[in-house]
């Protein structure tokens, strides 16, 4: 977007919310960055230029605005969207790869050369992936100053820098304040945390509406792996460095979140992964529009707007628990999903003590004796297929999975049928267009509202809502009074 001058100017102009993170504006005459929605007066428009992501105004010699905090912005919707080269990158970028295994670890996981990396983000993001990195380093260094008592040099190697020298230079580049400076800005917690814990807001586009985003996952909580509590979600998550308990809760204008962890250098993943599982990045109104243009969906948008799709923190996981879930209750695939956990699942401990395992890895599933699994024959081979082709790496499942060829290698598992899947395209790829025409709550809402009920025709009708079909599905299940669509009290 940030080519077209013209609307990006006037996104600017008119304080546009909605197009932060979209792309970012440099002031040619005050050397500073700012999101489309900055509360200052704007620009001149020939003193601004727009760039595509934070890291490209970074390497352009721009410091981020001390006012708007646009390293602060909703992720662009572009990544969640695509799945594509650029998009998979930035999936893993965001996931903390190259910190952790470097820009050909990076390329190793795309399966291209890190020339072609380096030269395909260049070419979209103005920056190749240390830059991306770096910068992502940055905000993470910043949440952490401004959050913790932390020393700095505990904070610089949390971040992800090599030394506390790189850490000091990259602040104060970025934001034109010393670490210690940032410091002394930011507003004091009127709560101490315990140890290990941060509290920081998630942000994301409005319209947001929690009701079937927070109601999926706390009817689908698997025990002793996730819980609601005190109006908040809460699970364990399984993290590179060790395990964190993450807990998220809905406010009018960002997600409240709250997350433990054993190393705090899992603080960026788990951000990532926050986001992710709450379709933060999403931006509601484009695809509102999009379903509003068919006239029997227009109603269920307009009664409710700003609806997500709820995915996951382990795609791994969520592909198991599909499968406990096949021809099963809501209620049936929890219990299996928990013995398994109490029986496989690492033990972990949760200081407000209702979180007690993280869910079972592949590779202890693959361990377990087949015979020992209260399950049908035929779902019992389909769950060891699964986890023993997840275990020894045939399969992967992934935030750089290519979605198509992912589809065509799990269809080819005994026992995944197109609703096994798309379930697991929409909620663990993160398909955006994942559909389920032969989902019975999605076909009875069909009939209700005078759409075609057989999955063919349904599947006809609903070329027309490509490329959000997986939106459509939680508008459609909206219809019913499943627990999935309700707000916990």
């Amino acid at each position: 977007m940030h080519t077209d001058r013209e609307r990006c100017v006037r996104a600017v102009q008119s304080k546009d919310a909605r197009f932060d993170g979209w792309f970012f504006t440099a002031v040619l005459t005050t050397g500073i960055y700012c999101r489309p929605s900055c509360p200052a007066v704007p620009p001149k428009p020939e003193n601004m230029t727009f760039h595509p992501s934070a890291a490209a105004c970074q390497q352009a010699g721009f410091r981020a605005c001390k006012r708007c905090r646009p390293d602060t912005s909703p992720g662009s919707p572009e990544w969640n969207q695509r799945a594509d080269l650029t998009a998979r990158a930035m999936r893993l970028i965001a996931d903390g790869v190259v910190d952790r295994e470097g820009v050909p670890g990076l390329a190793a996981r795309l399966g291209y050369s890190t020339r072609q990396v380096e030269r395909q983000l260049l070419a979209e993001l103005g920056a190749g992936p240390l830059a991306l990195a770096r910068a992502q380093r940055a905000q993470t260094a910043r949440l952490l100053i401004e959050t913790t008592a932390l020393p700095m040099a505990d904070i610089a190697f949390a971040a992800g820098f090599s030394s506390i020298r790189t850490f000091n230079d990259t602040v104060r580049e970025v934001f034109a304040l010393t670490p210690s400076d940032l410091r002394a800005r930011a507003p004091k917690s009127a709560a101490p945390t315990a140890p290990g814990t941060l509290s920081l807001r998630l942000p994301f586009r409005a319209p947001l509406n929690p009701d079937n985003l927070f109601g999926h996952l706390a009817a689908t909580a698997v025990p002793g792996v996730e819980e609601w509590r005190d109006g908040a979600y809460r699970r364990t998550l399984r993290l590179p460095y060790g395990h964190g308990i993450a807990a998220l809760t809905p406010q009018p204008d960002h997600i409240a979140c709250r997350l433990t962890l054993t190393d705090l250098r899992d603080l960026t993943v788990a951000i990532s992964r926050c986001r992710r599982l709450l379709d933060l990045d999403a931006d509601p109104v484009a695809i509102d529009d999009a379903l509003r243009a068919d006239a029997l969906l227009a109603p269920l948008v307009d009664k409710a707007p700003g609806r997500r799709v709820p995915r996951t923190v382990d795609e791994a996981e969520f592909a198991v628990r599909a499968v406990l879930g096949q021809q099963v209750s809501t209620a049936a695939a929890r219990t299996h999903a928990a013995r398994l956990t109490t029986a496989h699942g690492e033990p972990v401990t949760d200081p407000e003590g209702g979180l007690t395992h993280l869910f079972p890895s592949p590779e202890a599933l693959a361990a377990v004796d087949p015979e020992t699994l209260a399950m049908p024959r035929t779902r019992r081979t389909t769950l060891t297929t699964l986890v023993r082709h997840l275990a020894d790496g045939t399969l992967h499942l992934g935030v750089e999975s290519d979605w198509a060829d992912t589809r065509a290698r799990l269809l080819d598992l005994p026992g995944f049928g197109p609703w096994t899947v798309d379930v697991i395209a929409m909620r663990a790829l993160g398909d955006p267009d994942a559909f389920l025409p032969t989902d019975l709550g999605i076909r009875r809402a069909a009939a209700e509202l005078g759409l075609p009920a057989t999955p063919a025709a349904l599947t006809a009708r609903a070329t027309a809502w490509r490329p959000w079909r997986a939106y459509a599905v939680q508008y459609l299940w909206a219809t019913d009074d499943h627990p999935i669509n309700f707000l916990p009290v």
